[in-house]
């Protein structure tokens, strides 16, 4: 068996350490880190200056005498992460930036670097684990050990050849655990912190680069379910499904986002029972624990990463969607987003909210 492995090193700490046991099971280690976008991409002027990212993976790499590699995917992390970004907060969605870089640049174009590479794996520090079930013949994604850090939520994309090639060292472990190791092993990053914001919106505001990237705000109307006029809004982008705060705005109750209306240019409003519904419709679905969705399933699933996954009901409808209905509504359902099935521990799939 090749033992190559292409380790993705984003120069934190879990990354560093799954490149780490990886060395110590033998595997002949080499390290990346992609340069993902430069300050033109996200309407900066400044140059670009080398990241502290890439330098202390660089320096983990050093740590544990491996190859290293900066592989520049910045226009494809442009095309189809930001550039995406943009055109569904237009059209009025709220998108999931690292499923899609999940999809087209970790496990797309860095995948197919690995296997460029002569490498027979792509190993990451995500928290989730891959499976080989003899009797279905087929690749399967579950749940990693520690709850509180699981990511198979972001991995729904993933396809049986890529499972084949994907090692996911961190699955059986918890975070404490990983940075004990860390230090031990004297690797600098161990008590780095982990990175809480989208990659490219380091302080958060991602609306602030929305309109450097074109954008520009539309003032329109605040409307209330009943149909009174409440106000003025700053223009849609700033607002997402289930927003209270930054409305400005006072009522007899409180008042959250329950829809937006992109051809009249309104932002409809109501009280949080207006939020709750039972059914949504998926596209762009993707299925691992089966090979294609044939009939109604009954699974849990969940459409917010860090949301507990309940009761529903898939079921196949035209041109390749899948309908999904709660057992009990669900509140704040968002276009843009991803819904993710399981069954137990096993993502049996996942789409986007339409």
């Amino acid at each position: 068996m090749n033992k190559k492995v292409l380790a993705a090193m984003s120069g934190g700490v879990d990354s560093s350490t799954a490149a780490l046991f990886l060395q110590e099971q033998g595997y002949e280690v080499i390290g990346a880190t992609v340069k993902m976008y430069g300050n033109k991409d996200i309407g900066l002027k400044e140059p670009d200056k080398p990241s502290k990212d890439v330098i202390d993976a660089q320096t983990v790499a050093e740590k544990l005498q491996i190859e290293h590699h900066v592989l520049d995917f910045t226009d494809c992390f442009k095309r189809c992460v930001i550039d995406h970004f943009v055109d569904e907060y237009r059209n009025g969605r709220t998108p999931n930036p690292c499923v899609d870089c999940n999809k087209h640049v970790k496990f797309g174009v860095l995948f197919d670097a690995a296997l460029q590479l002569g490498c027979e794996y792509l190993a990451t520090g995500h928290y989730a684990r891959v499976l080989y079930d003899k009797q279905r013949k087929r690749w399967l994604l579950a749940r990693a050990e520690d709850a509180k850090k699981d990511q198979s939520y972001m991995l729904f994309n993933l396809s049986q050849e890529q499972l084949a090639h994907i090692l996911f060292p961190l699955a059986n472990l918890s975070k404490d655990i990983i940075r004990e190791r860390a230090e031990a092993s004297g690797l600098a990053v161990a008590h780095k912190a982990d990175s809480q914001d989208i990659c490219f919106v380091p302080d958060g505001d991602y609306a602030k680069v929305i309109n450097h990237l074109g954008v520009k705000d539309r003032p329109g109307k605040f409307i209330h379910i009943n149909g009174e006029i409440l106000g003025t809004h700053r223009g849609q982008i700033h607002y997402t499904i289930g927003q209270r705060k930054g409305l400005g705005l006072a009522y007899e109750y409180p008042l959250y986002v329950i829809r937006k209306d992109i051809a009249k240019n309104t932002v409809i409003l109501g009280p949080n029972e207006a939020l709750f519904s039972k059914d949504l419709w998926a596209k762009d679905v993707n299925f691992i624990s089966i090979p294609q969705l044939t009939g109604s399933l009954m699974v849990t699933a969940k459409t917010r990463y860090r949301q507990k996954d309940v009761p529903a009901t898939i079921t196949p409808v035209a041109d390749g969607r899948v309908h999904v209905v709660f057992d009990e509504p669900q509140r704040a359902i968002t276009p843009g987003q991803a819904v993710i099935f399981y069954d137990g521990e096993l993502v049996v799939g996942g789409g986007i909210i339409e």
